[in-house]
């Protein structure tokens, strides 16, 4: 796996660009000389456990035909106050899963995904507290 990120002008903009094709705008907060030019590291960090996580739920309740239409993960972080480098203490993922699936077989995939098989889960959780939630939209009543 492979990586290339060039730098775009006088600050810290950068543009990464992924061995799959994939383009990714990087900027740097305010402090190290950003301007809101891209998505900051750290939120890139939040970012992959969120896309690794829906990747994941989304393949297991497939493999169980399970009906989805559509899923919203948001990931927050908090981070050490005070500290360099700040590293994230508590992370919190939540699922909004749309489609009439069932709640039980929705929770055991997140679950499996965020317990087991997320790789940058398995990561983050030797320095932060991973919580996560999940909710069902146009469910059965």
């Amino acid at each position: 796996m492979r990586v290339t990120l060039e730098r775009q002008n006088d600050a810290v903009h950068f543009i990464a660009r992924t061995e799959g094709g994939g383009v990714v705008p990087i900027d740097g907060a305010p402090a190290a000389g950003g301007q809101g030019l891209g998505a900051r590291p750290m939120e890139l960090v939040l970012t992959g456990l969120g896309a690794c996580s829906g990747i994941d739920v989304v393949g297991i309740l497939k493999k169980q035909r399970e009906p989805l239409t559509g899923m919203t993960v948001t990931v927050e972080g908090e981070r050490e106050q005070g500290k360099e480098p700040s590293l994230f203490t508590r992370i919190h993922v939540h699922f909004a899963i749309r489609g009439p699936a069932d709640d039980a077989k929705v929770a055991r995939a997140v679950e499996l995904s965020m317990a087991k098989y997320c790789s940058v889960a398995r990561i983050l959780e030797k320095s932060a507290t991973i919580t996560w939630s999940h909710a069902l939209e146009g469910a059965p009543a």
